[in-house]
């Protein structure tokens, strides 16, 4: 132990802070722990060789450019990069760096933290790296901790935020950036890292942004982080930790599984993380086979309504009674209700309504709903309502996690059945248990896959940062070769903007990417999911991957994605 964590009775000393330190030191480990304490994540060849940082041609936005150039007058345009060999033009001297986490977890997250230290430690020597505690209120507010190789060591290749924890504000008023300004100034940083999703990376661009309005020197570079999956482009072919959330749910999955064929008489319905898109339940489909899996996007393409969805749930349960199964398992994205286009219509007109007014008691707001969304509300049960109203997340967006829509669907079904049962076309008994798999699949020890993705994510991020880039999100590709054959570079972030209306407003944001509903993964799915309907296919993963013969190292998503070939 060092001697400035034996002095502290083992908490290591973080400024700015008050209270007991979350910090842990390998001796409160189990096993398993300090197993995965030994894991050293390969880097790709290009890192351990001589390379220059190349550019590449000058970018536009994923959707209305003009507005995007308006708002990034200094960052669009400029060209993503990519790491090639040749004699380095990055030079060896020291720099000072901050991260931060931003947004919900995802396993694998210490993993660009150690892949940072490590760049530094390699080729910057006598650089300094700064964790902002508490996510982006510890940049606000200067709460900071020096990361050192004591501290840090316990943390690599562990599940988790909680080396420096997270949270979900923002940082995008003006009087926030002026806190951010002053922050970076006092630490005299040279960049900043903020690992994220969608919005966290949008907030990471307007923090460069502002910073180069400024002619500071602080440079900005974002990490893509997301379990859902909905923060991928060409250059960027997967967000870390969606291979390890869906591997941990598919376990689930093949869990219920063979509890619905031991017990016989239960129809397991179990809601997916996945609020704007349905890779997850897609991903987990391909992994487990179950007997119905509800995709958003194809919903919202279909434009089915909330009938439509009940009535595909309940016909494929009377097929399955008449070749007397009374069981199955049927899976759906947590965001379901918000792709059914006339709940989504209606929860646009709630979003206005609480943006700009008070929901009063009498029920006198529901005037200023349309007349099809006022109907829609008063036909939604009591529960679902009341969810519906709740207060949103600090993006503007219903917080669906919050939605039960798999009991919403098993009200619906079960009511359904009951009046086919009356008119004698269902003769079965139909009993719904409800599921939602969450926060179980966001803080699990990483993959294999996550732990070297997220390593080379956070050494390419150094890279960044030490050649003057600004305005980028680190990026890793030719992901599905093995990990010495993988790509590096960085994509200009402003090249994955869009607009979007939030709080009643149009901002900038990073464009969701959805389900590609003729893609590979998705075309898959679609020629064998009527033969897993009727048909017990069911597969159980079991543990997730980390050694040996039977390591499950297949992410059917990404592998399809890029033409690889499979038997199911």
């Amino acid at each position: 132990m060092s001697p400035a964590i034996a002095a502290t009775n083992g908490l290591p000393v973080s400024r700015n802070e008050e209270g007991p330190s979350r910090f842990l030191l390998p001796s409160d480990y189990g096993d398993f722990q300090t197993n995965r304490l030994n894991h050293t994540p390969p880097l790709p060849s290009i890192l351990k060789n001589p390379f220059q940082v190349v550019d590449g041609p000058p970018t536009t936005a994923a959707g209305n450019p003009d507005e995007i150039a308006n708002l990034f007058p200094n960052l669009y345009g400029q060209p993503s990069v990519s790491l090639v060999p040749g004699q380095p033009e990055v030079k060896g001297q020291s720099f000072k760096v901050g991260v931060v986490f931003s947004g919900g977890q995802a396993p694998g997250g210490h993993n660009v933290i150690t892949g940072i230290f490590d760049y530094l430690q390699e080729r910057a020597r006598g650089s300094t790296l700064y964790g902002f505690k508490g996510g982006p209120a510890g940049i606000m507010s200067c709460k900071y901790v020096k990361l050192t190789a004591d501290l840090i060591y316990p943390y690599r290749n562990q599940g988790g935020f909680h080396m420096i924890c997270s949270s979900r504000d923002k940082i995008e008023t003006p009087e926030q950036l002026k806190q951010a300004e002053e922050t970076v100034k006092k630490l005299d940083l040279d960049g900043l890292v903020i690992i994220g999703g969608d919005d966290s990376n949008t907030n990471a661009c307007l923090l460069a942004e502002y910073f180069r309005s400024k002619n500071m020197k602080t440079q900005v570079i974002g990490c893509p982080k997301t379990i859902d999956g909905d923060l991928k482009c060409k250059d960027v072919p997967i967000s870390f930790g969606f291979d390890t959330a869906c591997k941990i749910y598919s376990e689930m999955i093949g869990n219920v599984m063979v509890d619905a064929r031991s017990t016989g008489k239960y129809y397991h319905f179990i809601r997916l993380m996945g609020r704007a898109a349905s890779h997850i339940t897609l991903e987990c489909a391909l992994q487990t086979h179950p007997n119905i899996s509800i995709i958003g996007e194809e919903v919202a393409a279909k434009k089915l309504t909330m009938k439509n969805v009940t009535n595909y749930i309940a016909d494929i349960i009377c097929k399955r009674m008449e070749l007397g199964f009374n069981y199955g398992v049927i899976i759906l994205p947590e965001g379901l209700i918000d792709f059914i286009p006339e709940v989504k219509q209606l929860i646009a007109e709630l979003n206005e309504i609480l943006a700009h007014d008070v929901v009063d008691e009498a029920g006198m707001w529901k005037r200023k709903l349309r007349s099809h969304s006022h109907d829609l509300f008063e036909f939604l049960p009591q529960s679902i309502q009341e969810q519906l109203l709740l207060e949103r997340d600090p993006h503007g967006n219903v917080q669906v996690a919050k939605i039960e829509t798999e009991k919403m669907l098993i009200q619906m079904v079960e009511a359904e059945l009951d009046q086919r049962k009356q008119k004698g076309a269902y003769e079965g008994q139909f009993q719904g248990k409800p599921h939602f798999f969450g926060y179980e699949g966001r803080c699990g020890f990483p993959t294999n896959f996550d732990a070297n993705y997220c390593n080379a994510l956070g050494y390419a991020t150094g890279i960044l940062l030490h050649s003057g880039k600004t305005g980028l999100i680190s990026s890793v590709g030719n992901l599905t070769a093995p990990v010495d054959e993988w790509t590096v570079g960085g994509t200009a972030l402003t090249s994955l903007m869009d607009v979007e209306r939030r709080h009643g407003k149009f901002k900038p944001v990073i464009k969701k990417a959805l389900v590609d509903l003729e893609g590979a993964p998705m075309l898959k799915f679609a020629s064998l999911r009527d033969d897993w309907a009727l048909k017990n296919r069911y597969l159980s993963s079991g543990p997730i991957q980390f050694v040996g013969p039977y390591a499950n190292d297949i992410n059917y998503t990404l592998m399809l994605e890029l033409g690889a070939q499979f038997h199911f």
